[in-house]
C-alpha cells in the first residue's frame, strides 16, 4: 500500500517517519522548509522512543496515485489544502486526524463520504523546527469511517498503520472525537501563558479553571443529546466524575495528571500553532462549545472569553500570567 501524508507538523511528520522506519512506502507533503530540512538530512525524532534520524520521502505538492492519504493538516487548513491537492486524489482514501468534530464535514466538499476515514491521535508529539519533532508520549490510534459502516473495511489500513501506533477500529468514531475535544480544548490555556503543560497546569487555580471550562461543555453536549463515548484510556465516567467533584478537590487531581503527562515539556497544539505565527485551531476546540450553545440558546461564557483571549494573543503575541487569566474570566 502506498500511502502520502500531507502536513509536516508533529503528527503528520512522526506518523510518516515511523512508517517509514518500517519499511513502508510513505511520502511526507509539506511545506517548501519542511521539505528541505528532511530531505536533506531526514526526520530527526526525539522522545519515548529514543533519538534517532529517519530518511524520509518528502514532496511539496501531492502528485501520482496513492492507496491512502493522511490529512494531517489542521482543520482551519483543511479546505485551502484540498483545493491544491484535490486532483491527485481520485478514488483515494483519505484519513483524517485532526482534533475537534469539522474535520470530514469539511472534506466532503472534496472526497466522496465512502472514502472518508476519521481517526483520533491518542499519542502526543512536538513540532520543534523544520525537520525535528518531540515524541512525548505513547498512545493508541484510532480509526472509524466517519459516514458509513466499516464491515471490516478498515482492518488492511489498520494492519499497516500498526507499523507506527496501535491502531483499533471502532464503531462510533463520532462520539469518541466528541470526548476526545475535552481533552484538546484545555490546550486554550497553555496557549495563553506560552508554557508547557507542565509549568501551565501545575498552578491548582489554573487547573480548576480547566474543570469549569469541562463543566460548561458537558452542560451543553448533554443538552444537545450528543452522546460522548470512552476512549481506551479515558472513560466518560472520568471526566462526569471529575465535573461533580468539589472544584478544589478535583482541580488537584487534574493537575497531577497533566504535569505527569511527558518527561520533556509538552506544548498544546493551539500552542505550537501561536509559535509558528499561525491561525490557531481555538474556533473548532473551545470554538465548538460556543457554536453549539448559541444553537441551544446556552450561554457558555467561559469558552467563549478562553475563545477571545486565544484570538488575542494570536493578533497580538502577548502571553498571560494565570492570574491575569483568572481575572479576565472573573473567577
Amino acid at each position: 500500500m502506498k500511502i502520502a501524508v500531507i502536513g509536516a507538523g508533529a503528527i503528520g511528520a512522526l506518523v510518516a517517519g515511523y512508517l517509514s522506519q518500517q519499511g513502508v512506502m510513505v511520502t511526507l507533503i509539506g511545506k517548501e522548509k519542511d521539505v528541505a530540512a528532511i530531505g536533506g538530512s531526514g526526520l530527526k525524532v526525539e522522545g519515548v522512543r529514543g533519538s534517532f534520524v529517519i530518511p524520509v520521502k518528502v514532496a511539496s505538492r501531492l502528485e501520482g496515485s496513492n492507496d491512502l492519504v493522511i490529512l494531517a493538516v489542521k482543520t482551519q487548513d483543511i479546505v485551502a489544502t484540498m483545493k491544491i491537492n484535490a486532483p491527485a486524489l481520485a478514488n483515494t482514501s483519505v484519513l483524517t486526524v485532526q482534533n475537534g468534530v469539522r474535520a470530514e464535514d469539511l472534506l466532503t466538499e472534496f472526497v466522496p463520504r465512502d472514502k472518508i476515514i476519521s481517526s483520533i491521535v491518542m499519542f502526543g508529539a512536538t513540532y520543534l523546527e523544520p525537520g525535528k519533532v518531540v515524541h512525548n508520549f505513547e498512545g493508541n490510534w484510532i480509526l472509524g469511517r466517519a459516514f458509513t459502516p466499516d464491515g471490516g473495511t478498515l482492518a488492511p489500513i489498520s494492519e499497516l498503520l500498526a507499523n507506527a501506533f496501535p491502531t483499533p477500529v471502532t464503531d462510533n468514531i463520532g462520539g469518541m472525537k466528541w470526548l476526545k475535544l475535552f481533552l484538546n480544548m484545555n490546550n486554550c490555556l497553555t496557549a495563553l501563558t506560552g508554557k508547557s503543560m507542565q509549568e501551565t497546569f501545575a498552578e491548582i487555580e489554573t487547573s480548576e479553571l480547566s474543570i469549569r471550562l469541562w463543566q460548561e461543555a458537558l452542560m451543553v453536549v448533554d443538552q444537545a443529546g450528543i452522546r460522548l463515548e470512552s476512549l481506551p484510556d479515558f472513560p466518560v465516567d472520568r471526566l462526569r466524575g471529575l465535573t461533580a467533584m468539589p472544584i478544589a478537590e478535583a482541580g488537584k487531581i487534574y493537575s497531577q495528571i497533566m504535569t505527569g503527562l511527558s518527561k520533556e515539556p509538552l506544548y498544546g497544539s493551539i500552542l505550537q500553532s501561536i509559535k509558528r505565527g499561525r491561525p490557531s485551531e481555538i474556533d473548532y476546540l473551545n470554538g465548538e462549545i460556543v457554536r453549539l450553545g448559541e444553537g441551544l440558546a446556552v450561554a457558555t461564557p467561559l469558552n467563549k472569553m478562553m475563545v477571545a483571549l486565544v484570538h488575542r494573543v494570536e493578533n497580538t503575541g502577548e502571553f498571560l500570567e494565570p492570574k491575569d487569566i483568572l481575572r479576565e474570566v472573573g473567577v
